[in-house]
């Protein structure tokens, strides 16, 4: 069986793909467990959308997918703006649909689900809340990172504007690492992005949590 890796080696050399995390929500200000719950931007969200738009508008991307939830579109089209780029909407670029867990605070998972929780951080296969398992998130995502990566230019680069738990899963799956070991990437901060780069072996982590100063990590994926 080929993999992610082994099949995106066998095209064209030097693309990059950037995955740009969605700006600040007030859910994530609340830590609160958002998934697939449709969340809009906040005031800040959007300023920090703006100023990570100016920074990626000038790696000159190519082409652009999106989450079509809010939080991510409202990201996105900061980006187009500036680079007069369309932007593709995909539904399998949301976040982790998580159940029960949805909607509630990191300290009301921890006290209804601790178990869970604690078994999710060992890096055990969970549905947290009764939604998807992270394995399942990135058999959707990935994909479609992949097969927009490959109508790209020699030398090209792709932004996809997604969620935190999405985009790490992702580049777990992409980097053909073991999904025990996913937890190991960390989260992104809000509108920080992580890059990765193609070339004789597949795909290479060139940044992680990149465009601002550290910030905490808020949201479903700390």
């Amino acid at each position: 069986m080929t993999s992610f890796s082994e099949a995106s080696a066998t095209k064209g050399r030097g693309r990059r793909v950037i995955l740009w995390r969605h700006g600040q929500t007030s859910w994530n200000v609340e830590r609160r467990f958002q998934g697939s719950t449709d969340v809009e931007l906040t005031e800040t969200g959007l300023a920090q959308a703006r100023r990570a738009a100016r920074l990626l508008a000038s790696l000159k991307p190519d082409a652009m997918v999106a989450s079509d939830l809010r939080r991510a579109a409202a990201t996105a089209a900061e980006l187009a703006t500036l680079t007069g780029l369309d932007v593709t909407y995909d539904e399998a670029l949301r976040e982790t649909y998580a159940g029960a867990w949805q909607g509630l605070t990191h300290e009301e998972i921890i006290a209804r689900y601790g178990e869970e929780y604690t078994a999710w951080k060992r890096g055990e296969p969970v549905r947290r809340g009764g939604g998807e398992l992270e394995t399942e998130v990135a058999d959707r995502a990935a994909p479609v990172v992949l097969r927009h990566a490959e109508k790209l230019p020699e030398d090209g680069t792709l932004v996809v504007v997604s969620h935190g738990g999405t985009i790490r899963t992702t580049i777990g799956r992409l980097l053909g690492l073991d999904p025990h070991h996913w937890e190991s990437l960390g989260g992104l901060s809000n509108c920080c992005w992580s890059v990765l780069g193609e070339g004789a072996r597949g795909w290479r982590l060139l940044e992680h949590n990149a465009g601002t100063l550290p910030e905490p990590v808020l949201g479903d994926d700390d």
